[in-house]
């Protein structure tokens, strides 16, 4: 009796404290750093993350552009995946999902971004940061030139511009090679920010080496200019007032969009291949809405009719079932919060799925306690009986469920089809809980009624559906 009090009172404790971080309220500061493990950066709690079918977004489908069609080398593509998702989390963007489809595409969805151009030209920048000696030669913000690692970018513009595929830019000294110094190689870290002047402006830091080599470099150059150049496009061409080792600043006439937008391709480095927008499509956040508020009402009419059915087929030991099913619902929840999991339409049905496969457990479980009550076995031998019988049963089926969701998981992650994923990952959640919640949870509470008055309520033939 004492081992059941405290297994009900720990359960009880669960299901308020899954309540609690389910709730849609501001939680204190210390509770979201606990569940993001003292993370600088807690997570919120307040709402659940959505995908870009129920928030809206942008889904870009970016390709490599080999030249002469070529395919890219091995391992490219899943480090230009590693970097993608870099610069997508260093927007700022929400549960961003990036995958490779096929060997030479990758497929980013941006839920609820602003600024979706900003966001693609992001992606899809090479992200080559190079310090050019221009020897003399005047260069303005936004020129186009060739540079060692850009021997022809200048031309090529020229090409286009005259093809009638491009719009004019001021590109000066076609066919002129400058000299890459430096590439952006040497630096730690970059940050945009304000300067005194509320300026937006993108401040550096350097690497060991790099210290030392933008230190030699500026010591000896110091009253010439020095061009900082982003993909052969000219940012800043400052004069070098003094020499420089640890930190620098990059000024210009940025946007808050821009300066942050340059910042992450500086700090998540350069591309291994060039991408280009084989696709973008656009999804409206009215239509998100609508799938919200339908999938909840799916999610709330099969959820009661669950609950009901087992309030009538089991009488008591299904209401008590039904009780193990709710803290089975909020578990879930929590654990889609705190993960977080990105809930897409797939997704919810998933979880949908595996409340009924929680109920599948629940109903093995009373009816192989019927055929005890039958061979005429006590209450109690009874229900453990039950539980210890049907165990087996419910382990097998949950295996071979898991299983399936691994292989979905699988396809869904090689091709691409991240409504797929979304599917394995919700409902392989719920199965492994509802392994839990059915036989650990709906045990704990019969142990308490038998352990209490209730034990003659539960002998009761009527109130057992039987």
């Amino acid at each position: 009796m004492r081992n059941s009090t405290i297994s009900l009172v720990l359960v009880l404790l669960l299901a308020a404290v899954t309540l609690y971080i389910v709730l849609p309220i501001d939680h204190p500061v210390w509770v979201e750093r606990v569940v993001s493990f003292g993370s600088e950066n807690p997570r919120d709690l307040t709402n659940f993350k959505l995908g870009l079918d129920l928030q809206g977004g942008t889904q870009v489908l970016l390709e490599a552009d080999i030249e002469g069609g070529g395919e890219p080398q091995a391992g490219a593509m899943t480090a230009a995946k590693t970097i993608v998702e870099n610069r997508v989390n260093g927007l700022g963007v929400s549960e961003a999902v990036v995958q490779e489809q096929g060997t030479s595409r990758l497929i980013v969805e941006l839920p609820g971004v602003d600024n979706p151009d900003q966001a693609v030209e992001t992606l899809r920048s090479t992200g080559q940061l190079e310090f050019i000696d221009p020897a003399g030669t005047p260069l303005s913000q936004g020129m186009v030139i060739n540079t060692t690692n850009h021997p022809t970018l200048a031309d090529d513009l020229q090409a286009d511009i005259a093809a009638g595929s491009a719009t004019p830019e001021n590109i000066p000294y076609p066919g002129r090679v400058f000299q890459t110094v430096m590439t952006g190689d040497v630096l730690r870290n970059a940050l945009a920010t304000q300067d005194q002047f509320s300026q937006w402006v993108i401040n550096f830091e350097l690497t060991g080496p790099g210290s030392d080599q933008f230190y030699e470099y500026t010591r000896t150059h110091i009253g010439q200019p020095m061009a900082i150049v982003l993909d052969g496009r000219v940012l800043s061409a400052p004069t070098i007032n003094a020499a420089i080792r640890d930190s620098g600043t990059i000024s210009g006439l940025f946007t808050r969009e821009e300066a942050e937008s340059l910042a992450v391709q500086m700090r998540y480095g350069a591309l291994p291949v060039p991408l280009r927008v084989a696709d973008i499509q656009t999804i409206g956040a009215s239509l998100g809405q609508e799938s919200v508020n339908s999938s909840l009402r799916a999610g709330l009419i099969g959820i009661g009719a669950v609950l009901l059915f087992m309030l009538m087929m089991y009488r008591l030991p299904g209401l008590l079932a039904d009780f193990a099913l709710v803290i089975y619902v909020l578990l879930n929840l929590a654990i889609f919060k705190l993960i977080p999991v990105t809930l897409s339409l797939p997704g919810i049905a998933g979880f949908i799925l595996s409340v009924g496969m929680a109920t599948d457990a629940n109903i093995l479980i009373f009816e192989r306690m019927k055929d005890e009550l039958r061979n005429g076995r006590s209450i109690r031998l009874a229900v453990e009986s039950g539980f210890d019988r049907a165990w087996l049963a419910i382990r097998d089926g949950n295996l071979s469920t898991l299983i399936s969701c691994a292989v979905l998981y699988w396809f869904g992650n090689t091709f691409g089809a991240s409504v797929v994923k979304g599917f394995a990952i919700t409902l392989s959640i719920g199965v492994i809980l509802s392994m839990f919640t059915a036989v650990t949870i709906t045990r704990t509470f019969m142990r308490a009624i038998l352990s209490s008055a209730g034990r003659k309520l539960l002998e009761t033939r009527a109130l057992l559906g039987y």
